[in-house]
């Protein structure tokens, strides 16, 4: 994890800025306090929560808990503490209330369809019929202390459900030291907690799909989390097709059902995620309809030709076409 910089806006209202980068992406983390020693113990305590976050739950890493579980496949138990234990609570509930939309042990389809290899390829069909076979949360068995995946050459992938995560718990300890006014921005994974100073909310864009790096309106946002999840940035394209970087895991292949980009608004960052992806696998009606059906949860779908969004996210806008 690299800290880029720590600052202050302005000392008088005591707010700070920190920027740095870990899990793949940009994080910056906005608060107020006008206690210097809150305000420290608060960075301190937040950059070593998501540096060994990152370091434990990576598949990247070959000593990380993830990487055991991985290559213990078909094998032994892997014990685990109680961050996993709740960690893996949460996959095993998402995994249900999305029927099995989200599913952590998908890392065999995603592998196959590798958008950043040099040469991208199509796999093979019985390539994808024998990664299938290893895909379910099902699967996976779990006793208290300890996990384990049954099948060889399972693995587990928390790219859906990490940085989220990270961002849910970063307001956790947040709120422990007392900072109120927080907003915490993951890779666009964002919690919004309290308000600035001289404003009643935060302002938080929304990209524009067809115009990455520019936005097409924004939310105002007060203890309330949001996430985006999309296609229109990683992809390939052979033969003039093009192979976006999310791939359904029921079927095996990249999602082609002109879906390109969906955000939503919920109570948790982890919540509004996991929605943004499965909402993207099920196409704009379904999508639509599962948001919906999770208690204060909002979005929009972004297609190729409209955008769709759920009544009440209106409240939220404070600009957009």
């Amino acid at each position: 994890m690299h800290i880029d910089s720590i600052s202050t806006g302005n000392l008088e209202k005591g707010i700070f800025k920190l920027r740095f980068n870990a899990m793949g992406c940009p994080c910056e983390i906005q608060f107020q306090t006008t206690e210097q020693d809150k305000a420290m113990g608060f960075k301190d305590s937040a950059l070593k929560w998501v540096k060994n976050f990152e370091q434990t739950y990576t598949r990247f890493k070959e000593d990380s808990l993830i990487s055991k579980i991985n290559r213990e496949a078909g094998k032994d138990w892997i014990e685990i503490d109680a961050e996993a234990e709740a960690l893996f609570d949460l996959c095993n509930q998402f995994n249900f209330l999305t029927q099995g939309l989200f599913d952590p042990t998908s890392l065999p389809i995603i592998k196959l369809w590798d958008y950043k290899a040099k040469h991208p390829r199509i796999p093979e069909q019985h390539e994808i019929d024998s990664a299938k076979a290893l895909v379910g949360w099902n699967l996976v068995e779990r006793q208290p202390g300890k996990i384990r995946l049954t099948k060889p050459g399972m693995g587990l992938d928390l790219g859906g459900i990490g940085k989220e995560y990270a961002v849910d718990r970063v307001s956790l300890i947040a709120k422990e030291f007392g900072i109120t006014e927080v907003l915490i921005n993951f890779g666009g994974d964002i919690a919004a907690l309290g308000s600035p100073p001289q404003y009643t909310h935060w302002h938080v864009g929304i990209e524009d799909p067809g115009k990455p790096g520019t936005c097409w309106g924004s939310l105002a946002l007060q203890d309330l989390c949001v996430a985006s999840s999309g296609d229109y940035r990683r992809f390939f394209e052979i033969d003039g097709k093009r192979y976006g970087h999310m791939v359904d895991h029921r079927k095996g292949y990249p999602i082609a059902n002109k879906v390109r980009h969906t955000t939503v608004v919920s109570r948790t960052c982890t919540e509004a995620g996991i929605l943004a992806t499965a909402a993207c696998l099920l196409g704009e009606e379904d999508g639509m309809e599962l948001i919906n059906t999770f208690f204060g949860a909002e979005g929009c779908i972004h297609t190729e030709f409209k955008r769709s969004d759920s009544y009440a996210i209106h409240q939220y806008m404070v600009s957009g076409v």
